[in-house]
C-alpha cells in the first residue's frame, strides 16, 4: 500500500497550478492525507470533489481560508471505510485532524499547530501535542493499528534542519517541542524516515520568499509514524522533494499490510 501526506499550503492553488494532479497521476497513493487545504468542500471544483477516482473527506476550519486537513482514499479501497475527525476532549475548531478507519487500520492526517503568533498560540501547540498522544495511545489500547502523518511544525534533531544552531531559540526547534516527539518514540511511535535513515539528511519545508528551496535550506517537520509493531512491514519511505506546488514537499510511505487485518 502506497499513503501519501501532503501539507499543500492551499489545495485550491495547489490544483490550479496543477501540481495535485502530476503527483496522483504520477504517484497513484491508496490513502492521500492533505494538510493547510485552506478551503471548504463548496469552495473546490467538481474535479476535486468529484474525482473519478477517490473518495474524499475534509475536515475544514471555522475560520475561512485557514489551516484544514482533507483525507483521500481510492474508490476501490475504500469499502468498508469510515471517516471521523477531531480527538477525544478536544474542540477542533481548526480542521486539524482527519481520521480514516478501514478494518482495523486507522489513518490520521495532522496539521500541527505552529506555535508561533502568541504565547497563547504556544501553549496551545503544547496542549495539542499531549491530547494527541494521549489520544492515539488510547486509541491503540483499543487494539487498532495505527498510522499517522503530516506537519508536525517541529525539527525533532540537528540533523532535521540546515542551521540548528542559528535557530536553537526558534519555533518549531524549542525544547519542549522536540522534548515531546522524543516522548512519542519513547512511546512505541516510529518515525520512520528516521529509523530506516539515520544519517540521512533531508527536508520537507522552505522559506519561499528567501528562496530557501533553491538552496535546499530548509527542515524536516513532516513526517510518518507508525506503531513499533508494524514497522518491518515498511518496504520504503521518501521525501518527494522533486514535487513543486507548496513550501512543503509530499511524503510517501510504502508499506505491506496483511489483509487479513
Amino acid at each position: 500500500m502506497k499513503i501519501i501526506s501532503w501539507n499543500v499550503n492551499g489545495i485550491r492553488a495547489v490544483e490550479r497550478k496543477g501540481e495535485l494532479d502530476a503527483l496522483i497521476k504520477k504517484e497513484a497513493p491508496a490513502i492521500l492525507m492533505l494538510q493547510e487545504t485552506k478551503a471548504s468542500p463548496h469552495q473546490l471544483s467538481k474535479k476535486l470533489t468529484e474525482h473519478p477516482d477517490y473518495l474524499q473527506f475534509y475536515h475544514s476550519a471555522e475560520k475561512k481560508g485557514y489551516s484544514g486537513t482533507s483525507i483521500w482514499v481510492r474508490r476501490n479501497q475504500a469499502e468498508p471505510a469510515t471517516y471521523n475527525t477531531g480527538m477525544t476532549g478536544f474542540k477542533d475548531i481548526e480542521g486539524r485532524v482527519s481520521r480514516l478507519d478501514v478494518g482495523k487500520y486507522t489513518y490520521f492526517g495532522v496539521y500541527f499547530p505552529n506555535g508561533g503568533k502568541s504565547e497563547e498560540a504556544w501553549h496551545g501547540k503544547l496542549v495539542f501535542y499531549e491530547k494527541f498522544l494521549k489520544h492515539i495511545n488510547k486509541l491503540r489500547k483499543t487494539g487498532r493499528i495505527i498510522i499517522w502523518a503530516g506537519d508536525v511544525n517541529c525539527a525533532h534533531e540537528e540533523i532535521d534542519l540546515a542551521r540548528p544552531k542559528s535557530n536553537m531559540k526558534s519555533i518549531g526547534f524549542l525544547p519542549e517541542e522536540r522534548t515531546w516527539i522524543s516522548k512519542v518514540i519513547d512511546n512505541g511511535w516510529v518515525d520512520i524516515f528516521r529509523h530506516q535513515n539515520p544519517d540521512k539528511v533531508v527536508y520537507s519545508w522552505w522559506h519561499l520568499v528567501s528562496k530557501s528551496r533553491e538552496r535546499n535550506v530548509g527542515w524536516r517537520i513532516d513526517y510518518f509514524f507508525i506503531d513499533n509493531n508494524i514497522a518491518k512491514d515498511v518496504t520504503d519511505i521518501t521525501y518527494i522533494n522533486e514535487q513543486m506546488g507548496s513550501d512543503h514537499c509530499p511524503v510517501k510511505l510504502e508499506i505491506n499490510l496483511p489483509q487479513d487485518a
